[in-house]
């Protein structure tokens, strides 16, 4: 593949973490945009450096990619309503971005790994949330036309209740879930309707950060529900789906430009049953401490 160019600096806000970067192929071969929201429990300790090497590999693969970094918890001045107002605003950029660079615009689909799943389905739902909430949209806006989620935390309310990452997701919302109910509910994809977008899951029954049966749940009850999700699971841990060249990465490819071309023809995922997957579609490299 043909290497791909430095990316531009967007700064949509006067924060350090209020920027996103552009990364432009040198050929276009896909209309598809990606919109890179990267992991790390919300926390500060992550950044958008964990999405640089996916948003340079979709580049080198004609792919236009908008790696979008925000402010996080635990010193980075975000939590709730900071980071998910700041996911939105860096999304809202991104049509500027594009035009400047002269890039004409295309369906806008959301990777989103780990805690980044969370917000990057969150996104897509925007339009859904009460007028005021922080994000909301106007119904009929436009935000993220699809979803690609690896090893999204996409149900808060579990989360917490596991305590994923030292209760991660009560850190992120700096209230519990009955002494803040309405910020709750406004932050949690799985506590309200889903977008009306396609959203395909993959995770790892490996994975030791976020647990195969959360997504199971998840997906079982949003299928349950009438949801556009196609969940793929696989024999894999948590991070080769952030790894290029691993074949959990390969196959976040390979959903991205499915899905992306589905939005584009206003299609629907193909609906796998989450208890009769198919076993070892994937084979991921080993673990790795991160």
């Amino acid at each position: 593949m043909p290497p791909a160019a430095q990316p531009v600096l967007h700064v949509y806000g006067r924060h350090a973490s209020q920027y996103a970067e552009l990364w432009l192929p040198g050929t276009r071969l896909h209309d598809v945009v990606a919109v890179i929201v990267h992991g790390g429990f919300w926390r500060q300790a992550y950044g958008a450096e964990l999405g640089r090497p996916l948003a340079a590999d979709l580049a080198a693969r004609g792919i236009v990619a908008w790696n979008l970094e925000y402010r996080r918890m635990a010193g980075g001045d975000g939590g709730y309503p900071e980071t998910f107002l700041d996911v939105a605003a860096g999304i809202d950029a991104l049509g500027a971005a594009l035009a400047q660079a002269g890039i004409e615009d295309g369906p806008r689909i959301g990777i989103g790994h780990s805690a980044g799943g969370h917000l990057a389905l969150w996104a897509a739902g925007r339009s859904l949330l009460p007028a005021g909430a922080p994000g909301a949209l106007p119904e009929g806006s436009r935000s993220l036309d699809g979803v690609v989620s690896q090893a999204g935390v996409l149900d808060l309310g579990l989360a917490h209740r596991l305590s994923l990452g030292n209760d991660a997701a009560g850190e992120l919302m700096g209230c519990s879930p009955e002494s803040g109910a309405e910020a709750w509910l406004a932050a949690d994809p799985a506590a309200r309707d889903l977008p009306a977008v396609p959203l395909v899951m993959l995770h790892g029954r490996a994975d030791a950060d976020v647990p195969v049966e959360l997504a199971r749940s998840f997906a079982s009850r949003a299928l349950a529900a009438g949801a556009r999700v196609d969940y793929r699971e696989y024999d894999g841990d948590h991070y080769g789906l952030i790894s290029p060249g691993d074949p959990a990465w390969e196959a976040t490819v390979e959903a991205l430009l499915e899905v992306g071309g589905g939005a584009a023809r206003g299609e629907e995922p193909h609906k796998l049953p989450p208890h009769r997957l198919p076993t070892g579609i994937l084979k991921s490299s080993p673990p790795e401490k991160r």
